[in-house]
């Protein structure tokens, strides 16, 4: 049902951005010509989507379901689904009826008075429901499947010499404390330290509801401009680093044929390359149609690193797979907001201007310190919002 109901949401939603007559929307199918009958059957799938969730109600209240943990949890999943959409849609519908029935009184001979207060309702009353038509159009927009994911992160020192990795370590941390605000978890993966507090490479999971919805954004080459600690003179360096935001993909999602990989076991270095285990611990795993290697070395088992190397592995196959997939479509990779190419450089952190300014969408703050101690609500939001409003455009000209 919740596929039916997710195809519904979308056919819905380009009704929506193509019906400019919202009384078509409101008063339902005796509101509607010939000429839109696609308006029509919109709104009886609306009706079936009503009615579904009034069912699941009834279902939920059943001793059988009530006593079935799993048929709970399943119609509790779909019902949370629906729950906002219906609400919304109701109070919508609720609102287009006081507004039809409140412009038939300008029809009364009302005096100044009356009229003057008539006329301020109906201003109230067309502000709330703009106000529900937009926000419909934001639950109507499809979801991208992934949002819901843990993600892998990965981030690279970029050019800039032991100042990148400083920076690297920076982006590390940021993303790390964000993630404490948003009661997620983390957990290093895989790292390479420079030996002066930096990372070469560092690839961590973040594990949350939600983490690639919040993070999906953040993919690209983050640069730097600050003087490092070892300038004498003064100069402002500019140093880069790269992230990549991948999102974790089960072995059911993403099939590696056991044959199509070579499995390496070493020592684990520390930085300098001196061994920091006694033990072969450390594995490379060697994907032979791509060439790709995934090196993990931080867990002391062999088979933890095993395991954690092959949820690299599976991510990276899956973010090729995508990018063949918009190659082929002539689309933008994931949102609209930049090409969430590793290679595109998306945003500046400028430390004598206090300055941090993404140059996707345009958007400066002067917060430095509070973005690198997490404090990324307000520039994730803005970043939300111009993807949204970028689909709705694409959707509304289509």
């Amino acid at each position: 049902m919740r596929q039916n109901v997710r195809t519904f949401l979308d056919d819905f939603g380009n009704l929506m951005y193509h019906t400019t007559d919202k009384a078509r929307l409101l008063h339902g199918p005796a509101g509607f010509d010939k000429t839109y009958t696609r308006g029509t059957f919109m709104l009886e799938k609306l009706a079936a989507v009503e009615a579904r969730y009034e069912e699941l109600n009834r279902l939920m209240a059943d001793p059988q379901v009530a006593t079935n943990p799993d048929l709970l949890r399943e119609y509790g999943q779909e019902t949370a689904e629906l729950d906002e959409l219906v609400q919304l849609y109701r109070r919508f519908r609720d609102v287009g009826r006081q507004l039809a029935e409140t412009r038939t009184m300008l029809d009364d001979g009302l005096d100044d008075e009356m009229l003057a207060l008539v006329e301020d309702e109906i201003a109230d009353l067309e502000q709330q429901e703009s106000a529900l038509t937009d926000r419909l159009q934001w639950l109507l927009l499809p979801k991208d499947p992934n949002d819901e994911k843990n993600v892998i992160v990965e981030i690279r020192a970029g050019t800039g010499g032991d100042e990148a990795g400083l920076f690297g370590a920076d982006l590390y941390r940021m993303y790390g404390r964000y993630a404490e605000t948003q009661g997620w978890k983390t957990q290093v993966l895989s790292s390479n330290s420079t030996g002066i507090g930096g990372f070469k490479e560092v690839i961590f999971e973040v594990q949350g509801r939600g983490a690639y919805s919040h993070l999906k954004f953040e993919s690209g080459v983050h640069r730097v401009q600050r003087v490092p600690d070892t300038e004498a003179s003064g100069r402002i360096h500019t140093s880069t680093a790269t992230v990549a935001v991948l999102p974790e993909m089960e072995e059911v999602e993403v099939e590696v044929d056991p044959n199509d990989i070579r499995f390496d076991v070493f020592r684990s270095q520390g930085a300098g390359g001196q061994s920091v285990n006694t033990t072969d611990s450390a594995v490379r795993l060697t994907h032979l149609p791509t060439g790709m290697v995934v090196t993990c070395q931080d867990e002391r088992s062999q088979l933890q690193n095993r395991i954690r190397a092959m949820a690299i592995l599976r991510s990276r196959l899956y973010e090729i797979k995508q990018e063949r997939l918009v190659e082929e479509q002539g689309a933008t990779r994931r949102s609209q907001v930049g090409s969430g190419e590793r290679s595109e450089k998306i945003r500046t952190y400028n430390f004598p201007q206090n300055r941090v300014t993404d140059h996707r969408i345009g958007f400066t703050t002067h917060r430095l310190e509070g973005i690198l101690e997490g404090d990324l609500d307000e520039l994730i939001q803005a970043l939300t919002e111009a993807d949204q409003a970028a689909r709705l455009k694409e959707m509304a000209a289509a």
